[in-house]
């Protein structure tokens, strides 16, 4: 089952510069970057966006943007997978430049004032927030959230449409009736007005209860960087989320991967204290991964692939296998397992919502494509997990160029539609049988069996 999440906020164009530095400037104590190369990406709500996406949501991103040089680099760096509705403003687009030399940032460069949007919103704005699972406000502190026309959207969506507010110092306060609003703990002492605040659990708590009163919010969510998140309901004791794990790396974008799998989470119906604790998980998984220069520099979907690198460094055999694996069941695990046998790592393609939908109908996938994704690499088995949104995963072979594709099912002697690609590199194509009487079409018509028995 699909969902569809609108992020509204401000976007920014976040460009690294990469370099290296081994001398002074001769002119003054600062270090001389020699310029390897620029990586754009997309940032702000922009990032949220993405990242939303790539947990399998339906993304709308609604977002003042100008037409400038910068505005149109930004679109080019956008997922295809995010539609972007454009809210006119003649302010210039914002660019947030980092000089990184060795992973380490050196310098940050911020252009592009903010500015007005137009009083008039394009009339599709308010259809897309009535419709929406789950609305992300990402404020950048550039005016967007004061903006009259746009408060008075929000204030009046209906209750059960879960809104999180991802405030800012500099922008306006959440509109009453937010679900959850997600300041760091930095933010949260200073908005809060706590004097003497050092950002430990007992002003994080503090802060928390006040803000959850005066935004008139059900919860506020302090993220606390390596320590976790706190959750306050203004009342009783907090709920503190610790992180699964310390990881060190470049935190930029944490804040938006937290917001944006909170969102998620709660577009899909999680209650608020287990969206909490998921998104606390994504976003230590986020600066595990390298953050969000990593991610710009992936597919959204590519999953993680150094324990690909690592097995072909040693000379070892890839193997990939692939499928929708919508309510996982008894037949894939012993299929997953057989596959893994066979080489040194498993690397599992799995399709898309909209592709299982092409492929088996309107009313699948029963599962989303970030739940199937969570569950598979949950398993021993399986070492990492790709989606693609095509009806084929050539293309994301080609990618992958694994040594060996295993097919389950009954396919043999026929030829496999992936075995054209995989000739192109020396690929080898496989087939191992599932278990007798398990599939995920029998268990759908036995669920429905059992419903329709209920029923009469």
């Amino acid at each position: 089952m699909s969902y569809r999440v609108v992020v509204l906020g401000d976007v920014l164009l976040d460009i690294d510069v990469l370099g290296s530095a081994h001398r002074l400037a001769p002119d003054a104590p600062a270090p001389v970057v020699d310029v390897a190369r620029e990586v754009a990406r997309p940032g702000g709500a922009g990032l949220a966006a993405a990242l939303a996406a790539s947990d399998g949501a339906e993304v709308v991103l609604v977002a003042p943007l100008g037409h400038d040089a910068d505005a149109d680099r930004l679109c080019s760096v956008l997922p295809t997978s995010v539609r972007l509705v454009r809210l006119p403003t003649g302010a210039t687009t914002a660019v947030k430049r980092r000089i990184r030399v060795s992973g380490q940032t050196l310098l940050r460069l911020d252009s592009g004032p903010g500015g007005p949007i137009a009083d008039e919103l394009p009339g599709e704005v308010a259809g897309l927030l009535a419709d929406a699972d789950a609305v992300l406000v990402s404020d950048y502190g550039r005016g967007l959230t004061s903006q009259p026309v746009i408060r008075e959207l929000l204030a009046g969506l209906p209750q059960q449409i879960p809104i999180v507010w991802d405030p800012h110092p500099r922008g306006a306060a959440p509109v009453p009736g937010v679900r959850v609003a997600t300041p760091n703990v930095a933010e949260a002492v200073l908005m809060a007005g706590i004097s003497g605040g050092t950002g430990d659990l007992a002003s994080a708590t503090q802060a928390a209860a006040k803000l959850v009163v005066s935004w008139r919010c059900a919860a506020v969510a302090v993220t606390l960087g390596p320590r976790g998140a706190l959750l306050s309901y203004g009342e009783g004791a907090p709920t503190v989320v610790p992180a699964d794990r310390v990881v060190e790396g470049d935190t930029c974008g944490a804040g938006d991967r937290f917001a944006s799998r909170l969102t998620t989470l709660l577009g899909q119906g999680q209650v608020t204290v287990e969206a909490v604790a998921g998104a606390t998980g994504a976003a230590t998984e986020f600066v595990a991964d390298g953050g969000a220069a990593a991610f710009a520099q992936v597919p959204a979907d590519a999953g993680r692939l150094d324990v690909v690198a690592r097995v072909r460094a040693a000379g070892g055999t890839v193997v990939a296998t692939g499928g929708c694996f919508d309510l996982l069941h008894a037949g894939h695990v012993a299929s997953l397992r057989s596959a893994r046998s066979l080489g040194d790592c498993l690397v599992v393609c799995v399709n898309s919502d909209a592709s299982v939908r092409r492929l088996k109908g309107p009313t699948r996938p029963l599962v989303p494509v970030a739940d199937r994704v969570q569950v598979l690499e949950a398993l021993s088995c399986v070492d990492a997990v790709l989606v693609f949104d095509e009806d084929s995963p050539a293309e994301l072979l080609d990618r992958l160029r694994p040594d060996l594709w295993v097919k389950g099912g009954d396919y043999a002697g026929v030829e496999l539609p992936e075995q054209a690609v995989l000739r192109s590199w020396g690929g080898q194509a496989v087939v191992l049988p599932y278990l007798e009487g398990r599939s995920t079409t029998g268990l759908v018509r036995a669920m429905s069996e059992l419903l329709r028995e209920e029923t009469t």
